[in-house]
């Protein structure tokens, strides 16, 4: 028996996770939403605490169980903004999570408000990131035709800058013949070198 066996040395190390993306994006999209749930139910807690505390002038808080988790979303609801973490692109899921946390500590909502804040927070999301998308397109769209009509620009400007092909006589064949120019009747002024001083 070789040691090899004892130790897994020889095998193939295992991936961590062989979820799609997009399931990774709303579990984790939706584990910050149960999250921020609890939260505001702690601090509706503490808040009606503190005010019965104000009233009685007595803390009762150290008799008082409270259970773990009383509000949780509709089944319906829970779908539709898992559908809607969907559509949020997995390099999206950080920024909308940092949105979520600054729209929850702005606006300090009770626990049936959370859900709705972050439908909204989805929502600016997902325009953003459609957005992105057309402005993207356009750029594509904008390069592409650029390309094309400078190819076009540039055969043309070819074929019409060409000395060798065209049929046009000039001073440099009159030149290399030896013969005298004749009376110029092209677009371009003559210049002619008088010797009449």
């Amino acid at each position: 028996m070789s040691l090899a066996s004892w130790f897994r040395w020889n095998e193939p190390p295992s991936r961590i996770s062989q979820r799609n993306p997009t399931e990774m994006v709303v579990e984790t999209l939706m584990m910050e939403l149960s999250w921020q749930i609890k939260q505001a139910e702690k601090q509706q807690r503490e808040r009606e605490n503190e005010y019965r505390k104000i009233k009685t002038g007595v803390d009762y808080g150290w008799l008082v169980s409270y259970p773990k988790h009383n509000y949780d979303i509709s089944p319906g609801e829970r779908l539709q903004l898992e559908d809607m973490c969907a559509k949020i692109h997995p390099s999206y899921c950080g920024p909308v999570i940092v949105r979520f946390r600054q729209v929850v500590a702005e606006y300090e909502p009770e626990a049936q408000e959370v859900s709705r804040l972050f439908r909204s927070v989805l929502q600016e999301a997902a325009e953003k990131i459609k957005e992105e998308e057309e402005a993207k397109k356009l750029a594509r769209q904008w390069n592409t035709k650029n390309r094309t009509s400078l190819s076009l620009a540039t055969f043309k400007s070819r074929s019409r800058i060409s000395p060798f092909i065209s049929d046009i006589k000039t001073i440099s064949e009159d030149v290399e013949r030896g013969t005298q120019p004749t009376r110029r009747v092209w677009s371009m002024p003559e210049f002619r070198h008088t010797k009449d001083f």
